[in-house]
């Protein structure tokens, strides 16, 4: 897996856990994680060489998480993969699917 894409912390259409808030760090973790589910319940599980995963980032104010998702440039399959997961993925937690949506605090 040579390169990544990120596809943000939880749905576009979606309020999400905010940097310095309290707890943020737990809240934001389980975002991402419902994320990481969700879109695999939308596209199905990841093709060789793809992977969703959440990934820190560093910001003046600690860290900040985001799903991500890992691609291998030669595998073509992979790359539509992470791409439609970024342009195409679910605008809401209720996008067609049934997934348990996270509780903002």
């Amino acid at each position: 897996m040579n390169e990544y894409i990120s596809i943000g912390p939880a749905p576009p259409g979606e309020p999400c856990a905010q940097v310095g808030q309290p707890g943020y760090e737990e809240q934001a973790l389980a975002e991402c994680r419902r994320y990481v589910a969700l879109l695999r319940q939308y596209f199905g599980e990841e093709p060789p060489g793809a992977r969703l995963a959440v990934k820190s980032f560093p910001h003046d104010f600690g860290s900040y998480y985001e799903v991500v998702c890992w691609y291998d440039r030669k595998k073509k399959k992979s790359m539509d993969y992470a791409f439609r997961c970024e342009i195409n993925g679910p605008a809401t937690w209720d996008a067609g699917v049934e997934i348990q949506k996270p509780e903002v605090a």
